[in-house]
């Protein structure tokens, strides 16, 4: 009778180091992704509602209050930063550089809004937006689904 080998990805049959295993690792492995996700526009959000305000808070490392824009325009609060680390410098020998210019850039849907009392502080690489709501306490109403 034949031996039976279980199907796995490392069960023997292909070496490490072989041509086809390099080719996806090299090419095709983390390092292929990082770059496309580290500039996908985009950063991480987190956004809270009370009873009296909705709050944003945003992680922006490593970039400059300067940097910062924040817009409230037809229920719409835009936050867009930028950041520059591109330096020209032809002395270092850089084997790696993963550090570059990039623009980032979200809306969010936010109703019922008072428009002249949002406040927003930047610290230590986070943004908290504070926006008070006009009507506060609104009252939920339950829909029954017949």
């Amino acid at each position: 009778m034949f031996d039976m080998i279980p199907f796995r990805r490392n069960n023997g049959m292909v070496k490490k180091g072989s041509g086809f295993d390099d080719f996806f690792n090299t090419f095709l492995g983390d390092d292929f992704f990082s770059p496309i996700l580290a500039n996908s526009g985009s950063f991480k959000v987190d956004l809270k509602e009370d009873e009296n305000n909705y709050t944003i808070v945003a992680d922006l490392p490593g970039i400059k209050k300067e940097d910062i824009s924040l817009e409230y325009e037809n229920n719409y609060l835009v936050v867009s930063a930028k950041r520059d680390d591109t330096v020209e410098d032809k002395n270092d020998n850089y084997v790696r550089r993963e550090r570059t210019y990039g623009e980032f850039k979200r809306s969010f849907y936010i109703d019922n809004v008072d428009e002249n009392s949002v406040d927003a502080s930047f610290s230590d690489g986070v943004l908290r937006v504070t926006l008070p709501k006009k009507d506060k306490g609104i009252q939920k109403k339950r829909i029954d689904i017949h």
